[in-house]
């Protein structure tokens, strides 16, 4: 009998999911899989597939918002078209965001910067919850979001048109993809635009440094914005071989909520009232260009695949020129500008040396080069090298059992340009242009490895991996030093700071039959290093510190998931979520983390329908379904000071879609309403709290596709 002498001898106490046995566990729009691509194995932690018609019922500004109704899965809204994600409360860098087989990178540092990625391109979505840093690399010590568009077309010509809108922002938008295919050569091409206005709030007022400020019409000023989407996609595919060139371009341009940026709105010439649909300063305007070449051979046997790319992300961030303390008024409205290129290059193989064995390797590198511009400072100018390889192994012990290992080398080299102010500063007697960030050059290595069990018989599915991950230090942790108004705070980096590093675990634990699925995804996790930003009793320029630090950290939770089908048309869900976390060292040892999400629960009743009749004769297919739930959210009190506690809130939200399927093409209508109430709540995951603004008012969302 043969014996692995790789990874799985060695750790033969925990799992994978296999890649060619695949479990299905269906939660109607939501599928739970353990399928995945020959290339990149999905690990062994809890797992959710998200398809075209999921994305479709939960119509959203965002796709992260879109997102926010899974369990473990996050969505922090930062003005009407912006949003980021987060699993099990880590975002930012702790998020990988895969698109088409390339980590997307942006300015993702930013609390304001959204997904520079088209929603109406993205066909299929892989949510991976847990440490996925073996696959994935540094920035995956949270979960992994992968995003991908569909397959190559099978027919000459298709495609697919659709006009959207909602209500709390005006918002209105059409997007078009067509596709075609000529033997073996296809093409697809996709654009998108949206519009929309300032958007409402269910307060005629917030609190901003003892101010009460009055709303407009109950919206918050400034938050208008616009934004266009192109893809085009070239391939080739012929028996087991398949390369294609694609090239995404996304541009927006939004403004920042004017009061939010500072006082000026009470100085300013600007009228912010004469329109809600006017973009004035302070604004963002975004544009990521992303180029991007796959090739891939696959063979029963063996197979490889190769990933290259480039990116360039140019983001402008103007404001009105005003004078801050020793800065003299500005000559012009750049207030800060970065332009970040990224080239990256991914190449995986795949050998199945035995009927019971699959063996991966792969190796991933990237370049990102950064340049700052504008008379603000935030972050300095940077360069970063990695390279990460790795290795893991599946052993089908039977039917049934299925164990994977796997181990990762990763090698980072980060170097920071000094920056100093273009102004001078009084200190004494003297006039000094003040440094803010010093020349740095650092050095980060990691060992990371996985280890799981996955078993399946008789309709239950146990996944259990436990594994290290870690995470480079980004260059706004190691040399930040400037205001950031979005989040109302000063904010200083530590040149110091270690890789942050983590232990984790994570179990899951399914069955399912014809009329019941039942889940609970339990995990925990030890960082002895955590980075985050701290605040501190001392101010800058106006504004409290934070400084960032590190300090050991427990976390752990849970999600729970329950689906009854007690009739044929008739789906009851349940979701919930939980996540408690504590610092166990340094000044804020006994607190919790900054923004930590609350306790959730989203019960919802979905009914369904396909009358024969109409089906009969529309010689097609008519179905469609009506949907209402209740979004819980607990109280949050375990807050890190002077952060400040947040109490419990429901909203209430309805959805409803129809689709008409005829030979030739498909009618679509959704529509969905949130918050029908007008309920009045604070979030605790977002920033716009710390000033009082509550969340969106109700908001209706529409949309009427035809796919042809």
């Amino acid at each position: 009998m043969y014996f692995p002498t790789s990874l799985c001898a060695v750790l033969l106490s925990v799992i994978a999911l296999t890649p060619q046995d695949t479990m299905l566990l269906h939660l109607d729009e939501v599928t739970v899989t353990a399928s995945h691509s020959h290339a990149a194995p999905i690990p062994s932690q809890s797992s959710i597939e998200l398809n075209a018609k999921f994305i479709t019922e939960q119509l959203s500004a965002t796709l992260s918002e879109s997102l926010h109704s899974i369990a473990g899965v996050q969505a922090t809204a930062i003005g009407s078209g912006q949003s980021k994600p987060a699993i099990r409360g880590l975002g930012f860098n702790r998020l990988a965001i895969i698109h088409d087989g390339i980590r997307h990178e942006g300015q993702q540092w930013g609390d304001d910067h959204g997904l520079e990625i088209d929603r109406f391109a993205v066909d299929h979505i892989t949510v991976i919850k847990g440490a996925s840093a073996l696959m994935y690399g540094s920035d995956a010590i949270g979960g992994v979001l992968l995003l991908s568009p569909d397959g190559p077309p099978d027919r000459n010509i298709g495609g697919k048109a659709c006009l959207f809108a909602q209500t709390v922002n005006a918002l209105y938008g059409a997007s078009v993809r067509l596709k075609g295919r000529t033997g073996k050569f296809y093409w697809k091409a996709n654009a998108t635009w949206q519009d929309y206005a300032d958007y409402s709030v269910p307060t005629d007022s917030f609190e901003y440094y003892s101010y009460r400020i009055p709303l407009y019409k109950r919206t918050l000023r400034n938050t208008a914005g616009r934004e266009a989407d192109g893809a085009l996609a070239l391939g080739y595919t012929s028996g087991h071989w398949h390369t294609c060139l694609r090239v995404y371009e996304t541009w927006a341009k939004s403004g920042f909520f004017a009061n939010a940026h500072g006082l000026e709105v009470r100085l300013s010439g600007i009228d912010y009232d004469r329109s809600s649909r006017d973009i004035d300063l302070p604004m963002q305007q975004v544009n990521h260009l992303k180029v991007l070449w796959h090739t891939a051979y696959s063979h029963d046997y063996w197979g490889i695949e190769l990933n290259a790319a480039w990116q360039h992300n140019l983001r402008r961030e103007e404001a009105e020129p005003v004078a801050h303390g020793y800065m003299p008024t500005p000559p012009n409205t750049l207030e800060r500008q970065f332009s970040k290129h990224t080239a990256t290059l991914n190449a995986a193989a795949r050998w199945n040396i035995a009927a019971q064995h699959t063996v991966r390797m792969g190796l991933q590198a990237e370049m990102q080069h950064n340049r700052r511009n504008g008379w603000g400072f935030i972050i300095p100018d940077f360069e970063q090298y990695s390279m990460g390889v790795y290795a893991s192994e599946e052993w089908r012990i039977n039917s049934r059992i299925t164990l994977h290992a796997g181990v990762r080398y990763d090698y980072a080299h980060t170097h920071i340009q000094a920056y100093s102010d273009w102004f001078a500063t009084p200190v004494g007697d003297t006039a000094v242009y003040m440094q803010r960030s010093a020349t740095l050059s650092r050095d980060f290595h990691s060992f990371t490895w996985s280890a799981g069990i996955r078993y399946r018989a008789d309709g239950w599915l146990v996944r259990a991996n436990i594994g290290k991950a870690f995470r480079t230090p980004i260059a706004k942790e190691l040399g930040a030093d400037g205001i950031n108004y979005h989040i109302f705070r000063y904010e200083a980096g530590n040149s110091t700071l270690k890789p942050e590093q983590s232990y984790q675990a994570d179990l899951s634990v399914a069955w399912d039959n014809k009329w019941i699925h039942i889940q609970a995804d339990p995990f925990a996790g030890y960082f002895p290093n955590y980075i985050y930003l701290s605040p501190t009793a001392r101010y800058r320029e106006g504004l409290q510190l934070y400084q960032y630090t590190q300090t050991q950290v427990f976390r752990c939770g849970a999600e729970a998931m329950l689906t009854v089908r007690p009739w044929q048309h008739l789906d009851i869900n349940v979701q919930a979520e939980y996540i408690y976390s504590r610092q166990l060292s340094g000044d804020k040892a006994g607190y919790g983390l900054p923004f930590s999400p609350p306790c959730r629960m989203m019960p919802e009743l979905k009914f369904h329908w396909a009358p024969a009749a109409f089906t009969d004769m529309l010689n097609g297919r008519c179905d469609g379904y009506a949907s209402i739930n209740v979004r819980i959210s607990g109280a949050q009190h375990a807050i890190v000071p002077p952060e400040k506690p947040t109490n419990g809130w429901w909203t209430l939200n309805l959805g409803a879609g129809q689709r008409l399927a005829f030979n030739t093409c498909t009618l679509a209508l959704t529509i969905k309403a949130e918050n029908i109430l007008n309920t009045k709540y604070y979030d605790h995951t977002s920033y716009y709290r710390l000033i009082n603004i509550p969340e969106r008012g109700w908001n209706i969302s529409a949309m009427v596709s035809v796919e042809f």
